[in-house]
């Protein structure tokens, strides 16, 4: 089953959390920006998922799934699928750890302005990919 508007729903929120991204940066937050920038990534998968008619599950790295539904997304996604799975990996590595930290472990000690320019370049590299396809516009 294919629900665009749903889809549609994730991806529009998902850029819209772009803008969010930016004033967590400009205010030094690296972990924060890490742990926002995989929800973002999530979001803007299984948008891309759910309106190529897959049904994503409910984890947070849906990047095997990415890959085996590889012949379903548009030609110009399925060539990026590999580097859009590895993104969403990276990233879910960090999910909890950039958020809670460890007993020896401080977020903000750990992480650092590279760490954080990396991810939000990896969100933002996938929803200016995904969203022309499943908004049928520009980013």
């Amino acid at each position: 089953m294919r629900n665009v508007e749903l889809a549609e729903d994730y991806l529009r929120r998902a850029k819209l959390r772009l803008k969010a991204l930016d004033v967590l940066f400009e205010g030094g937050g690296w972990p924060d920006v890490v742990r926002e920038s995989q929800e973002i990534l999530e979001l803007a998968l299984k948008g891309l998922l759910r309106w190529c008619g897959v049904d994503p599950p409910r984890i947070h790295d849906v990047s095997d799934v990415l890959l085996a539904e590889k012949d379903r997304l548009p030609p110009e996604l399925a060539r990026e699928a590999e580097a859009l799975a590895a993104a969403s990996r990276h990233l879910r590595r960090d999910r909890e750890l950039a958020f809670y930290g460890a007993e020896d472990l401080t977020p903000t000690g750990f992480y650092s302005r590279e760490d954080a320019e990396g991810a939000r370049a990896a969100v933002r590299r996938t929803v200016e990919a995904v969203y022309p396809h499943v908004m049928g516009g520009e980013a």
